[in-house]
């Protein structure tokens, strides 16, 4: 359906990928993987035809219909909610009009032996055809269903897009792309701006539809749950398989063994080389065997190593100062903005050690609750921190507010202590900063890079109960990894609010489930909990958002 032949992308004297081919056909679920700055979002934007590259083609047949979601866009003001996911339909309209004005012209022209009235015939015949062939009598059935299954109460569709976050514009744009029906669609990190039922309604759309698929995510539930292949853009190369994520992992990790294997004996057959044109390179008789072994190595195509996943490096920071038994503890807790009410009757006791996930539809107050646990918010009712508690506290915006003149190891030097100071090249090295890397001043760092750091410093302070709100939304799975298993290491008290189930997965063991004004406790992990709740079945979330 689609052919890439040949791609090629060279900027400031680097070449971020060379002659790569590839091929999506129909039916082709494709997961985009590497590492952060591989060229995977730039791939993604010369198939969707907003990027040109330096060399090679793209070729899309004329009646494909591709659809791409960035990872950064606005959608523009002045318009409801439904009448924006509606735009989806826009050209179809635009059609029909065009249809209608054909027919007026043939009503009025009276040349019915003329080849421009044939024409016009043709015209109308050929576009009346591609119009009725497709069923409009549904589309605000249509508009709903997917409005309904991104997240969207029914009160929302008729306030103005100008009310809604980035993330929420995000979700109408998506439901715009999902409504035009594409043959292939383009999707770059989809999930960040939804929670888990959205994502489990997206992950159902894109199996039942049957569409082509590309997408790059870093939440490997997802990804694992939708594609069927993977394409892993690796140091200026592609890599096809027709596997799925977790398939992919094992085997890529026998390419790599393969090519250690490889790579190791051309390098001891090289040095053999070395040696004997060093010992014989002034004897006569040896003289044109030495200048073939020359003209070998000079020849010689070197084995290169895929670059090593560092996300085995189990980090241990210093252990946390012990807090109360109790941490956190609410008694009628409630909170309202204006008329509009939150949540109420809030009674959590929160206990040392415990390990917590903040889960529920966006906006139910998951991080409202956590301003009112930091301070930063008036709430109802009591809410007491226990004895000696220690916060660390990663917000959403938590990477902005970095000291951009510090360079990376600066950063982290200062508030590392003890032991650790000895491990900051390892620690950072683990966290994707390592050589040059650690010597960037932080204001040149990307978005994902700087909540990286931001993270990393927040794991190395002296505290004993660490809130995140959304703390993998920018991670790439590596590093999310090696978070995971320092998170499972740490020894004091975790609140996290996120959508990810496989960050959450074996990391949790309560699940606080926000909705519908309250706050309901589940002494679980996530996946116990989304089994209780059934929420893999799409009729369910769907009765569920009906109702």
């Amino acid at each position: 359906m689609i052919t890439v032949d040949g791609l090629a992308v060279e900027f400031g004297g680097t070449t971020l990928f060379s002659d790569i081919s590839f091929q999506i056909n129909e039916k082709d679920r494709i997961a985009l993987m590497g590492k952060n700055g591989a060229g995977k979002s730039t791939l993604l934007k010369i198939l969707a035809g907003v990027r040109q590259p330096t060399r090679g083609t793209v070729s899309v047949p004329k009646d494909c219909q591709v659809a791409y979601l960035p990872q950064h866009l606005m959608t523009e003001d002045g318009r409801t909610v439904f009448e924006e996911a509606s735009q989806a339909f826009a050209h179809l309209h635009e059609t029909e009009a065009e249809i209608n004005r054909l027919n007026q012209e043939l009503t009025t022209r009276t040349d019915y032996e003329s080849d421009e009235y044939m024409a016009l015939i043709e015209q109308v015949s050929a576009l009346s055809e591609k119009f009725y062939a497709i069923d409009m009598t549904h589309f605000e059935e249509d508009v709903e269903k997917t409005l309904l299954g991104l997240g969207f109460e029914r009160t929302d569709f008729t306030r103005p897009t100008s009310e809604f976050s980035g993330g929420w514009r995000m979700r109408i744009e998506l439901a715009k792309l999902l409504l035009k029906n594409p043959d292939v669609l383009l999707l770059d990190e989809p999930t960040n701006h939804l929670d888990i039922e959205s994502i489990l309604w997206l992950e159902d759309f894109i199996r039942e539809s049957g569409k082509a698929v590309v997408v790059i995510s870093h939440d490997r539930r997802f990804v694992d749950s939708i594609t069927t292949r993977t394409i892993e853009v690796t140091m200026g190369r592609i890599y096809d398989y027709r596997a799925s994520y977790s398939h992919y992992l094992e085997l890529r990790r026998e390419r790599r063994e393969q090519q250690m294997k490889q790579y190791e004996e051309q390098q001891k057959m090289i040095q053999e080389t070395k040696d004997f044109i060093e010992r014989f390179k002034g004897t006569y008789s040896k003289t044109l065997q030495v200048q073939s072994r020359v003209k070998m190595l000079e020849k010689l195509q070197l084995i290169e190593v895929d670059d090593e996943d560092t996300s085995r490096l189990r980090l241990r920071f210093p252990p946390s100062p012990r807090s109360g038994t109790y941490p956190v503890t609410m008694d009628g807790v409630g909170k309202a903005f204006d008329d509009k009410r939150i949540f109420s009757g809030v009674n959590l006791m929160v206990e040392r050690g415990d390990k917590i996930a903040f889960v529920g539809r966006n906006g139910e107050g998951k991080s409202t609750l956590v301003k009112c646990i930091m301070g930063e918010l008036q709430h109802e009712g009591t809410l007491q921190l226990g004895h000696n508690v220690q916060i660390g506290y990663f917000a959403q915006n938590q990477a902005s507010l970095l000291d951009g003149d510090l360079t990376v190891f600066q950063t982290i030097d200062d508030v590392a202590k003890g032991e650790v100071r000895n491990k900051i090249r390892d620690l950072l090295g683990a966290f994707m900063f390592g050589g040059e890397e650690s010597t960037k001043k932080v204001k040149v760092l990307s978005g994902g890079e700087r909540t990286r750091l931001a993270i990393l410093k927040l794991l190395l302070e002296p505290v004993n109960l660490l809130i995140l709100d959304e703390p993998t939304n920018h991670l790439d799975l590596r590093t999310k990894d090696v978070l995971k298993q320092a998170l499972q290491d740490f020894d004091g008290t975790l609140i996290l609010v996120s959508h990810d189930r496989d960050f959450l997965d074996g990391l949790v063991t309560k699940v606080y489930e926000f909705g519908h004004g309250h706050v309901r406790e589940h002494l679980c992990g996530i996946n116990e909990f989304l089994e209780t709740h059934r929420l893999e079945a799409l009729s369910e979330l769907e009765r569920k958002a009906t109702k």
